[in-house]
């Protein structure tokens, strides 16, 4: 075998030839992130942004999220450099897309032109490649993702090692996102329903636990509370703030003082539309000091255990006193998931954050917009941690005609809600003919892409960075559907997956 550049190269080429479809749409989706480089360099600013830039540099076990994507930031802290990262994270995107395409075309048999077209919305969709130019953790959790339905779905029979991998990976997705942990559970399943065996089973929870345990040892150091976060009381919290109504909660009154302090006196029917403003806002919404509740604690102390743990107690009573309200809202987000537009939903500047700007944000002096100076919780602050970080000016500079290009293309050129629950229903068909296999190697994908879209409805509030890890999954759900030629008379013994046939070209 030749071992040269040379026969590296010929090897390369020849790969190329053989997936010319799919390497002309990566192509053009690799010219994209560069041109949205180009135009947005070095980085794009989300909120949560300057969170994860401080924990990146001071290491410490985070209140709100785990530190899963600040870990990445910290291994590239030392080249000094947000261009970097987002080129590491456009690299992400593109990996994400590869392993869509090997799976369908290697493993399940599609068209070279049918895989490629499942890969598209990663490779092309806007918002997508927008998302991968914030510096945030969803390019990194939507790979881990994919990277872990990809390997369960590939393996027919799943080894302890492969199972070893498989419980790695959903370490590092739970560690990035605390959604993680239903993917977890989801996998595990899926390998019960499809009798895999208890060795690879124990390895997938050892290899995920290990990890996780030392997270949460790590946290406890830190505030006492073996935990990911001291924060999913309160985002529930946020979630039924929206309709829960004191009148309809039973309480006592000697003893659930903590509980008493967190109704809001504001009617339901005047509260805001958008839950956010319930655990983030400050000052007054119709006369009422409702962005107070749980800002009058301070910030540190609105963090805490103590605060979370009663925010928990009061969701869950508010859900269980109003089953119908929570169901409403939860069904109600879940459902913006599917406009043919995209609704200005939350709010108006969380909208324009997923926007690529063809024009110089000004201040209120007229001056071009410089990055927030907010307090962290390691006692920094967010614009001289962002400096010290690139070792210079981190604000975005948008630089024509590369921005214009890439504002020009969004308007465009991005799956419509409506388009992605088409593609479910799809998914649903291939889980439904599939009934006696409780679905076949189409469940996983699918009902991962549903999680997906309804926990955050669930949780805490419907967002559209949420819908874009999903749209992966969806779409191989779809494509494992709709595959031709598949030979149901003549399996291959070393193809085949343990709940699928192996396709033949048609």
């Amino acid at each position: 075998m030749d071992h040269s550049a040379a026969g590296w190269a010929a090897r390369l080429l020849s790969m190329v030839r053989r997936h010319r479809v799919f390497a002309a749409a990566f192509g053009i989706g690799a010219v994209l992130r560069l041109i949205t480089m180009l135009g947005y360099g070095p980085a794009m600013w989300f909120n949560d942004s300057y969170e994860y830039v401080s924990v990146a540099l001071h290491p410490r076990p985070h209140p709100i999220r785990p530190d899963g994507y600040s870990f990445w930031l910290m291994l590239l802290k030392p080249f000094h450099s947000f261009s970097l990262v987002i080129f590491t994270q456009h690299l992400m995107g593109l990996a994400t897309a590869c392993l869509i395409y090997a799976l369908l075309r290697i493993k399940f048999r599609l068209p070279k032109w049918g895989a490629t077209l499942a890969a598209a919305p990663v490779l092309f969709d806007a918002y997508q490649i927008q998302l991968e130019q914030l510096v945030m953790s969803d390019t990194l959790f939507t790979l881990l993702v994919v990277g872990v339905i990809t390997l369960v779905l590939w393996k027919r029979r799943l080894s302890w090692k492969a199972g070893a991998v498989v419980g790695f990976l959903l370490a590092l997705t739970w560690l990035t996102r605390s959604i993680g942990m239903p993917i977890l559970a989801l996998v595990v399943l899926y390998l019960l329903v499809k009798r895999t065996g208890w060795r690879p089973i124990v390895a997938v929870l050892t290899a995920c636990a290990i990890p996780v345990m030392a997270y949460m040892g790590w946290f406890a150091s830190a505030y006492g509370k073996f935990a990911m976060t001291n924060s999913d009381g309160l985002i529930l919290y946020m979630r039924t703030a929206i309709f829960a109504d004191c009148n309809k909660m039973e309480f006592d009154k000697y003893k659930e003082v903590q509980l008493l302090l967190l109704c809001i006196n504001e009617p339901v029917d005047s509260r805001k539309e958008y839950a956010q403003w319930y655990l983030w806002g400050q000052g007054s919404h119709n006369g009422t000091a409702t962005g107070e509740v749980l800002h009058r604690w301070g910030v540190n102390k609105k963090w805490s255990e103590i605060t979370n743990d009663a925010a928990s107690a009061f969701a869950t009573r508010a859900i269980l006193s109003q089953p119908g309200d929570y169901l409403q809202v939860v069904v109600r987000d879940f459902f913006r998931s599917f406009h043919w537009a995209r609704p200005r939903f939350p709010d108006e500047s969380t909208y324009n954050m997923y926007q690529f700007k063809p024009y110089v944000e000004l201040d209120d002096t007229g001056k071009p917009k410089r990055l927030p100076k907010w307090s962290s919780y390691a006692g920094g602050r967010t614009d001289t941690d962002a400096f010290s970080y690139e070792q210079g000016p981190p604000e975005t500079k948008i630089v024509q005609p590369w921005a214009g290009i890439m504002s020009g293309y969004q308007q465009v050129f991005y799956l419509r809600g409506i388009m992605l629950g088409g593609i479910l229903l799809i998914g649903l068909y291939g889980v439904a003919v599939r009934w006696r296999k409780f679905g076949g190697a189409v469940v996983l994908p699918w009902l991962g892409a549903v999680g997906l879209l309804l926990a955050p409805a669930a949780t805490a509030e419907f967002d559209y960075r949420y819908v874009l890890p999903a749209v992966p999954l969806a779409c191989i759900a779809a494509a494992i559907t709709l595959r031709k030629g598949v030979t149901w008379a003549r399996r291959s013994p070393k193809n085949a997956s343990a709940s699928e046939p192996t396709t033949q070209p048609a």
